[in-house]
């Protein structure tokens, strides 16, 4: 009920008055079933305005510290995550990241949407990074589609320390279904997890029309490098023979 009243009511009127969104390909996401919308991630926006336009429910993984901050906010913001249905995962990866495969299949399984964003983290530059296989794990161990997704504009809108977005125009692109089920059985397969991941990320790059740096966007925010040093590490995502 929550979030019915959040999307229909409250908070999606106010992001279209906002962010006016343009809306392409959105027949590409199925009125039932199973799928996986995987899309790029530039700011704490994009947990709202995409799922606002979806007629269906997005179920997404949203990382477990915005289940535990500290004092009246930290509460505040669990409660409203808890409320639209979002579930916690640990980004630590090993035995955490098995455990968020195994939340996402278990959205799949009851044949709903799954919202995942493969980078693992908001860009903090606008550019699109490397994607983690988590996505390529639970698209093959679940025999379902993965649908592109770019959103357009939302870190100009509101990059990453800013609080309130400014009233930008946005861009949501959904890009026709991806199919692996040549990779069936393949799931414990590091070069097909790989393969799959980079076509996915493929295909996002060509929706959203980002720079590309083959480095997780962990990495590079942990190392800090200036801008031109960052450049010689842009290239495209490997594309795997079905996209040549």
């Amino acid at each position: 009920m929550f979030y019915q009243v959040l999307k229909y009511v409250l908070l999606g009127p106010l992001l279209r008055l906002v962010f006016r969104p343009r809306v392409e390909g959105l027949e590409h996401v199925p009125e039932e079933g199973a799928a996986i919308i995987a899309g790029n991630h530039l700011s704490f926006a994009d947990h709202f305005v995409m799922p606002a336009i979806v007629p269906r429910r997005v179920t997404f993984l949203a990382k477990s510290e915005y289940f535990t901050g500290p004092g009246l906010k930290g509460r505040l913001t669990a409660a409203f995550f808890r409320g639209v249905g979002q579930i916690p995962v640990d980004r630590s990866g090993g035995r955490a990241s098995r455990a968020a495969i195994a939340s996402g299949l278990a959205v799949l399984r009851k044949g709903r949407l799954l919202g995942i964003y493969p980078e693992g983290t908001r860009s903090h530059d606008g550019r699109l990074y490397k994607g983690r296989t988590g996505v390529a794990a639970m698209a093959l161990q679940a025999g379902v589609p993965v649908i592109p997704c770019a959103v357009i504009g939302t870190f100009e809108a509101q990059p990453a320390g800013r609080r309130l977005p400014r009233a930008v125009r946005i861009t949501i692109r959904f890009g026709a279904p991806l199919d692996f089920s040549r990779y069936a059985g393949l799931a414990d397969e590091h070069t097909a997890l790989r393969a799959v991941t980079d076509r996915i990320m493929y295909a996002i790059l060509t929706l959203s029309g980002q720079e590309y740096v083959d480095l997780y966007a962990t990495e590079a925010k942990a190392q800090d490098r200036p801008h031109p040093q960052l450049r010689r590490r842009h290239t495209t995502p490997r594309t795997p023979p079905e996209a040549s």
